[in-house]
């Protein structure tokens, strides 16, 4: 049996304020291209399927499209909801939809059936848990001594009903201890949120969601097959994939990927104004990216993020690293700021950052501005 993994779709995700509903448009697009070329028997979707738990009407509409399109030539496709997803919203409808070969996971309430689907080399069982903290798994299991992540998974899994010669599948949204992280991902301070990989030793493949870059858990079978798109700078280096898994016989379990090319891809620049506005500098560049400049003049630049907008329109961030910034020159300390008059704490920061004291006709424009906004606020 051929399957398809994807997760992390975060549709409706905004990144330093910009949307990339486009973008998301684009890949979706493309990997249903890349399934329909790949004829598989399901596809999973392992979480985060919205960024937010209340999403957009636009992400609403480009998932429903999406939903539709995988759903076609007899495809059983498997949703279940993300920490980022309302887990009554992304079971919404899914009793009307299992007719249609679209199964989406309910609110979790204390067991999980399988759905089973067949080939030829007999059952296979597909098990979808949403994520889930332990305060939600304890409800249903008083008398167990339920903590942490890794307890709550241990007790549901133990509650499965497993038969040991079917090929089970696990779909579930988690973070597993020992995975590499980045900076688009939310994990609880110290790791207390991860679960030990050993609790999936009976499962022929675990789909993992959760984390943005695709890597395996102890073997090939146990695996994040990460986001399509990169949503933070951390994920610059990341090349984007979805997962094509082979189950064959019990205990037989191939994966592949097939790379994903993004509409609008990610770099990160660094250096002199001048430097990074030379057209010898840019001219091989993919200007068309999502970027980030680092500047390391020592002045800042009067609009540079305007100006460096001309020749990459897609810039998402602009800083500095200079002797300023690396000394820590330039922020306001916060106590005692109410107190001051909004004048001096302006002052205060034009000296910070520019090493000067505000004067002359700078400072009396300064005041008179700060006397208008001020006589307009009352």
């Amino acid at each position: 049996m051929k399957l398809i993994h994807l997760s992390d779709l975060h549709l409706g995700k905004r990144v330093n304020e910009i949307s990339l509903l486009e973008d998301q448009e684009y890949i979706l697009e493309q990997i249903i291209e890349k399934v329909e070329a790949e004829h598989p028997q399901a596809v999973i979707l392992a979480g985060d399927i919205y960024d937010k738990a209340v999403p957009s009407a636009e992400a609403v509409r480009l998932f429903d499209r999406f939903l539709y399109r995988l759903s076609a030539e007899d495809r059983s496709v498997f949703v279940i909801s993300g920490n980022h997803d309302s887990p009554e919203r992304v079971a919404f409808g899914a009793r009307l939809m299992v007719p249609c070969g679209v199964h989406l996971s309910p609110v979790y309430e204390g067991a999980v059936a399988p759905v089973r689907l067949d080939d030829a080399n007999g059952p296979v069982d597909f098990y979808m848990l949403p994520f889930v903290r332990p305060a939600h798994v304890r409800r249903f299991f008083p008398q167990e001594e339920i903590q942490t992540f890794s307890e709550a998974l241990r007790v549901i899994i133990g509650s499965l009903p497993l038969d040991p010669l079917a090929r089970n599948v696990l779909i579930t949204h988690q973070f597993v201890a020992g995975a590499t992280l980045c900076e688009s991902e939310d994990i609880s301070v110290g790791g207390t949120d991860a679960v030990d990989v050993s609790l999936f030793d009976a499962f022929d493949y675990v789909a993992l969601g959760h984390l943005h870059s695709p890597q395996n858990m102890k073997r090939e079978s146990i695996r994040y097959c990460g986001s399509p798109l990169k949503y933070s700078f951390s994920e610059v280096r990341h090349r984007k994939s979805l997962t094509v898994v082979e189950l064959e016989a019990k205990g037989q379990t191939t994966v592949r990927t097939t790379e994903l090319i993004p509409l609008r891809d990610m770099a990160e620049y660094k250096g002199r104004y001048l430097e990074l506005t030379a057209r010898s500098f840019y001219l091989d560049l993919d200007t068309e990216a999502y970027i980030h400049i680092t500047l390391t003049d020592e002045e800042d630049i009067p609009d540079a993020i305007g100006k460096l907008r001309t020749i990459y329109p897609n810039i998402m961030k602009l800083d500095y690293d200079n002797l300023r910034t690396r000394s820590g020159a330039g922020f306001l300390d916060a106590e005692g700021i109410k107190e001051k008059d909004p004048l001096e704490v302006f002052a205060d920061f034009y000296e910070r950052q520019n090493d000067q004291e505000l004067a002359g006709e700078a400072r009396a424009f300064t005041e008179r501005l700060v006397r208008e906004i001020w006589e307009e606020a009352q």
